[in-house]
C-alpha cells in the first residue's frame, strides 16, 4: 500500500460507506489518520451529497429506525445498542449532515450521529420566565449548519402565555436560545421580531411537524399560520444560523386561493417547499430554486385524494429520484403521508405506489439522514481533557498512598 498513490487512495476512500471506513481504521495507523482527518470527513460528506450516496431514511416510532434508501425493503431498530439518552419518549427535530437532534424534554436535548454511534448531551440550559405570572407553553426546537462559523446549532424557542387555556397564543412573549456545537454554549437572542407574538396556533403546531424547524441553506424555516381574527397572513419565519437573526421569507404568488390551504413548508433535494393543503383533498408543493429569490418559486406537482389515500392530513416530501432504461424515464418522490404510510409518487404520470417496509414502525417521524463521519466533539479536545483527568487521577492516588501509607 505504501506504493500505492495516496490521492487515488483518497479518492476512492471519498466513495466507500461510513461502516466500511470505521472498519478500515482498524487495519493500519496511516488509514486511521488518514480517515480522520477533518478535511477527509468534510470531502467525504460533500461527495455523497453530491452524489446522493449513503442516504438512508430514519424512522421514529417506539424507537429509532434506518433503511437503505436505494431498497427500502427494510427497517433495522436501533434498539440493540441505544445509547442511553435515546428511549421510548425521544423526539427526533432536526437532520442535518448525518447528524440528528433529538429532545427528550425541553431541556434534555442530545445530538446523535446514527453511523458512528456517537452523542453528545448539550449541557442543560434553563427556561427563564419573563415574569412569575408566566406560564411555560409551546416549545419549537430547530437544529442546522452555519457554513461561516462551522458550528452546528440548536434553537429552542419557548412560548409563555398568561392564562392556562389560553391555547390559542395571543400575543405571546418567547424567549429564543441557540446552542453552539463550537463552544459547546448557550447564548439568548434578544432582537426578537414583533410578528413572533403570534406565531403559536395550537392544532397547526399540533399537528405539523410538531413546531420542528425546516433547516434549508444555512437558515431554518418555521410557519406562522394565517390568523384572520387578528388581520395576520400565512408567514414563513426564517432565522439565519450565521447573523442569528430572524427575517421573512418571500412566498410565491398563489394567487386568490390563499384563504383556501393550510400553509406549511418542507425540504426536497436541500431546496426549500412550501405545502399547500387544500381542506386535506388536495395538496399543491411548491419548489425554490433559488434560495432568497421569490421569481424562482415554481409549482413542482399537485396530488389529490384518492382510493390508497383517503385525506391529506399531513404530507412531507422525502426524497427525489430520476429512473433512467429502456426508454422510460421516471422521476418520482418520497412522500411522508399523515405519518403513517410512505408512498412514491410519479407526478408526471400521476401514480402512486405504497412503500412496504418490512419491520417498520405503524406509525412514525420520517426523516432523510446522510450517513457522515462528522464528529460531536474536538477529538484532540477530548484527548487533552482525558490526559488532564489522567493526570489528576495519578497525583490523587499518589497523595493517597503516601499520606495514608500505615505505619506499623
Amino acid at each position: 500500500m505504501s506504493k500505492f498513490p495516496f490521492d487515488v487512495l483518497t479518492d476512492t476512500f471519498y466513495r466507500l460507506p461510513v461502516k466500511t471506513l470505521l472498519r478500515f481504521r482498524a487495519l493500519s495507523k496511516p488509514f486511521c489518520s488518514l480517515i480522520d482527518r477533518p478535511d477527509f470527513i468534510k470531502n467525504h460528506l460533500k461527495y455523497s451529497l453530491s452524489t446522493k450516496s449513503n442516504l438512508v431514511l430514519i424512522l421514529k416510532g417506539l424507537h429509532l429506525y434506518t433503511a437503505d434508501l436505494d431498497s427500502l425493503d427494510e427497517a433495522t431498530p436501533f434498539s440493540d445498542d441505544h445509547p442511553e439518552s435515546i428511549w421510548g419518549g425521544t423526539e427526533v427535530f432536526g437532520s442535518c449532515n448525518g447528524l440528528l437532534a433529538l429532545s427528550n424534554s425541553d431541556q434534555d436535548i442530545v445530538l446523535f450521529n446514527p453511523s458512528t454511534r456517537k452523542l453528545f448531551n448539550l449541557p442543560v440550559e434553563l427556561i427563564e420566565r419573563p415574569n412569575d405570572s408566566c406560564i411555560r407553553g409551546f416549545v419549537f426546537f430547530g437544529f442546522g449548519y452555519d457554513h461561516v462559523n462551522d458550528d452546528y446549532k440548536v434553537v429552542r424557542m419557548v412560548r409563555f402565555k398568561q392564562d392556562e387555556d389560553d391555547n390559542n397564543g395571543w400575543f405571546s412573549e418567547y424567549e429564543v436560545k441557540v446552542f453552539s456545537l463550537k463552544t459547546s454554549s448557550w447564548r439568548r437572542i434578544k432582537k426578537l421580531p414583533n410578528y413572533l407574538s403570534f406565531m403559536f396556533q395550537f392544532y397547526f403546531h399540533l399537528m405539523h411537524r410538531r413546531g420542528y424547524g425546516v433547516y434549508v441553506c444555512g437558515v431554518l424555516h418555521w410557519v406562522l399560520p394565517r390568523r384572520p381574527e387578528l388581520g395576520v397572513s400565512n408567514l414563513i419565519v426564517a432565522f439565519d444560523l450565521v447573523a442569528e437573526e430572524f427575517k421573512v421569507l418571500p412566498q410565491p404568488d398563489y394567487g386568490d386561493n390563499e384563504r383556501d390551504f393550510v400553509l406549511d413548508v418542507g425540504v426536497l433535494e436541500g431546496r426549500l417547499c412550501v405545502i399547500l393543503n387544500y381542506d386535506q383533498v388536495k395538496v399543491d408543493v411548491w419548489m425554490m430554486k433559488e434560495y432568497g429569490v421569490k421569481e424562482t418559486w415554481s409549482k413542482l406537482f399537485s396530488i389529490e385524494r384518492s382510493k390508497s389515500i383517503s385525506s391529506f392530513r399531513f404530507l412531507k416530501p422525502l426524497a427525489y429520484l430520476k429512473e433512467c432504461g429502456d426508454g422510460d424515464d421516471s422521476e418520482k418522490i418520497l412522500l411522508d403521508v399523515n405519518g403513517e404510510k410512505l408512498v412514491w409518487y410519479e407526478w408526471k404520470r400521476k401514480r402512486l405506489k405504497t412503500v412496504r417496509i418490512k419491520g417498520a414502525p405503524d406509525s412514525f417521524g420520517a426523516f432523510m439522514c446522510v450517513e457522515s463521519l462528522i464528529p460531536l466533539i474536538d477529538e484532540k479536545k477530548q484527548q487533552k481533557q482525558e490526559k488532564n483527568r489522567n493526570h489528576y487521577r495519578k497525583k490523587r492516588d499518589d497523595f493517597l498512598s503516601k499520606g495514608f501509607k500505615l505505619v506499623l
